[in-house]
């Protein structure tokens, strides 16, 4: 599939303020099942330093710092990608790795840090753990049937609802509250994957769903890395396994390291923000069946 997006942010304040430095994630992963044809990231008032970097996770980053007093910081970012479908599990699966749980020293040491719970001691919480355990027990302890049955799960525990405002929740209260984002459901499904062994990390992007939504919003899912596979993206508010209709643009172990725009603004008491945004998305061309 070959799309154009135009991911448009409008920032207004009441007063003049100084705009601390700020971070976008906003460039569409040109990796993995994904070529980045095109991508321009207009930002007003012009940064006085604007540069790229690579994040840990290996995604490239920009970096603004601003000069002067501003009214408004307005940001577009024009991306062209072309997404193709990733070639079948059940086909590249290492059979010794196919088994859970996973034995940790035979994974990569890099993926150490895909496998730490979301607790403050690093440890997993234990309603997540307790899910986990139940789609363990109808898997056979096959790595596929457990993420087939442990989407089953999340989605007969959780209703999904839309959340525009506030962090991904923690698993414990997303499983409490039984309802829950796209990005509260995939932190769920996450750890749950991470207490049998199976490194797992949030990722967030765009979904082009059909038929074509009023309005597009970011969506969030989870990446599982299979032995034999590497990562492949699961949508445990959606159907399950990921297609070329989704847009992968940040991940990384944490969540909050995906936001598309983070950054600070300082002015005089009182002083307010409203934020108005709009994603739009055309496909120019879909995948051959």
């Amino acid at each position: 599939m070959r799309a154009r997006l135009i991911h448009r942010f409008d920032y207004r304040y009441t007063k003049p303020v100084l705009l601390g430095p700020h971070r976008f994630c906003l460039r569409p992963r040109p990796h993995g099942f994904q070529r980045l044809i095109d991508y321009r990231l207009e930002i007003s008032p012009d940064p006085s330093q604007l540069y790229e970097l690579m994040a840990a996770g290996g995604d490239t980053i920009t970096r603004a710092r601003f000069l002067g007093e501003a009214d408004h910081l307005t940001v577009i970012a024009t991306s062209e990608v072309e997404t193709f479908s990733p070639p079948l599990l059940e086909a590249c699966l290492d059979e010794q790795m196919a088994q859970l749980p996973v034995q940790i020293g035979r994974l990569n040491p890099d993926l150490l840090s895909n496998l730490q719970g979301w607790l403050p001691n690093g440890q997993h919480d234990g309603a997540a753990v307790d899910v986990a355990q139940e789609a363990l027990m109808g898997s056979d302890g096959r790595s596929l049937n457990f993420l087939q049955q442990l989407i089953e799960v999340i989605q007969d525990r959780v209703k999904y609802t839309q959340r525009h405002v506030g962090p991904a929740w923690p698993a414990g209260r997303t499983l409490k509250e039984r309802v829950g984002s796209c990005r509260d459901l995939a932190m769920l499904m996450i750890e749950c994957c991470r207490s049998v062994g199976l490194p797992a990390r949030f990722v967030s992007g765009y979904h082009l769903v059909e038929p074509k939504p009023e309005r597009y919003d970011l969506h969030a899912w989870a990446e599982v890395y299979l032995q034999g596979a590497g990562w492949r993206g699961f949508d445990p508010s959606g159907k399950g396994a990921c297609d070329d209709r989704y847009i992968p643009v940040a991940t990384s172990s944490r969540s909050d390291l995906t936001a598309a725009v983070s950054g600070t603004f300082s002015g005089p008491p009182g002083v307010e923000s409203d934020l108005e945004w709009d994603i739009s998305a055309e496909i120019l061309s879909s995948a051959l069946r």
